[in-house]
C-alpha cells in the first residue's frame, strides 16, 4: 500500500470522528449540533453521509484495483463536495442568529481535502 494511501485513510477516519464531534452551537436556544444530532434545526443528518462516503472511500483505498481506484475520485470528490455543503450550512447566520462554529466542522473538511488530494496522487498498476 502506497503511502497516499494510509495518508487518504487516515484523512478518512478524521472525517468520520468529526461526525461525533460539536459542529455549531447557538447559545441562545441552548442548541449543540453535531452530524448525527441536530435536534431543532431543519438540517437533517449529514453526519450520515459522511461516514458512509467515508467508509466506502476507505475501502477503495484499500482496493488495487484500476478501475476501483479510478471511483474513489468521484468517492472522495463527492464527500469534499459535501463536507464543504456542511461548512456552509452549519456556519452561516439565520435571521440574525450566528452559531459558534466548532473546529470539527473545520477538520472535517482539511480531512476530506487531504484525502481527495491523496486521491489524485495514487498510483495505481496497470
Amino acid at each position: 500500500m502506497s503511502k497516499t494511501s494510509v495518508i487518504g485513510i487516515l484523512a478518512v477516519v478524521v472525517v468520520i470522528i468529526c461526525a461525533f464531534l460539536p459542529w455549531a452551537a447557538i447559545e441562545s436556544r441552548h442548541l449543540l449540533f453535531t452530524g448525527l444530532n441536530t435536534t431543532g434545526s431543519s438540517y437533517g443528518e449529514p453526519g450520515k453521509l459522511n461516514i458512509f462516503l467515508g467508509v466506502a472511500a476507505a475501502l477503495i483505498f484499500l482496493s488495487k484495483n484500476k478501475w476501483v481506484a479510478r471511483m474513489n475520485l468521484f468517492v472522495a470528490g463527492f464527500l469534499l463536495a459535501w463536507t464543504f455543503r456542511n461548512m456552509l450550512l452549519f456556519s452561516r447566520c439565520e435571521a440574525g442568529i450566528c452559531p459558534q462554529t466548532g473546529i470539527a466542522l473545520y477538520v472535517s473538511v482539511a480531512a476530506a481535502a487531504v484525502a481527495f488530494v491523496c486521491v489524485l496522487f495514487t498510483r495505481t498498476r496497470p
